[in-house]
């Protein structure tokens, strides 16, 4: 209005040439993405290798198991069949015999007995299927609509505004 009007109306505030803040803020954003991509790429190169062939490993040992489980069942099979003397197309210095092992008892040993039957029942418990539940049931309130983490969240809102009323309220001083 007067041409010695010092109100300072006209006059913004002086604005920063440079902004140390912002600059700040960027850098600590772009060192969280790099440390996150430096993350992902020791995952990928380091973790992930590993467990696919700890998986190709278990894979291996599962079927090694199973033929071997094939292998004794068809050896302890093998012992109840009574054999039959063959006789060999070539002459050899000792002549075959026929052995006969009786029934009753497959092996000689009753601890390899053991282990051979205990074998079959494991061979025979893999081929029987086992009932297994696939889904949880879609019943309830609260794990449709998520209430417990509703609640928490009402909980969280009201404390921020019950703060931010007493911080306005707080005289500056």
């Amino acid at each position: 209005m007067y041409e010695s009007d010092q109100s300072g109306f006209d006059a913004g505030a002086p604005e920063e040439s440079n902004n140390r803040t912002f600059l700040i803020a960027a850098a600590i954003l772009g060192g969280i993405v790099l440390c996150s991509i430096a993350a992902l790429a020791g995952y990928a190169l380091l973790i992930l290798p590993r467990q696919q062939q700890a998986a190709a490993a278990d894979v291996a040992a599962t079927q090694n198991a199973h033929l071997i489980n094939q292998a004794l069942t068809a050896t302890s099979q093998a012992f109840l069949v009574q054999p039959t003397a063959t006789l060999s197309p070539t002459p050899v210095l000792a002549q075959p015999t026929a052995t006969i092992t009786p029934l009753a008892s497959p092996t000689s040993d009753p601890a390899t007995a053991t282990v051979a039957a205990a074998l079959t029942q494991a061979a025979i418990a893999q081929l029987t299927p086992v009932a297994t539940t696939t889904a949880l049931p879609g019943t309830g309130f609260a794990d449709e609509y998520g209430a417990p983490g509703l609640v928490v969240m009402a909980l969280a809102l009201l404390i921020v505004v019950v703060l931010a009323r007493r911080l306005r309220a707080v005289p500056i001083r």
